[in-house]
């Protein structure tokens, strides 16, 4: 079992899950394993949300993979760059439109000139 506790806009959500499992490990090992399996999700779902990656419909393979390794580098700059408007948690979503409305001014930052 997991206890997680979340507080967002002043209210406490406190969610409990239950994992069953045959694996001889200790409880740490267990840990590390759910919290990289939810941070593999979490990856997985901006992904998703954020470029629409479930609904394409590319069959060429090699082009498939291509565009799935070019939205993970994106996500990564996305996560990394701050678009300098004076708010601190903006959205992933709303970041991706913020750079592609400048982006010439944000290509300058990235590339550090």
């Amino acid at each position: 079992m997991t206890r997680n506790t979340i507080t967002k806009n002043g209210k406490t959500t406190i969610q409990d899950r239950y994992f069953i499992s045959s694996l001889e490990v200790d409880v740490k090992e267990i840990a590390r394993a759910i919290r990289s399996h939810w941070m593999i999700e979490n990856y997985h779902w901006h992904l998703d949300v954020t470029f629409k990656e479930d609904n394409d419909k590319t069959l060429d393979k090699h082009i498939a993979y291509n565009l799935n390794i070019m939205r993970k580098l994106v996500l990564n700059i996305l996560k990394l760059f701050d678009v300098g408007i004076g708010k601190k948690n903006i959205s992933i979503p709303k970041k991706r439109y913020i750079f592609s409305c400048n982006a010439k001014k944000y290509l300058r930052l990235l590339m550090g000139s």
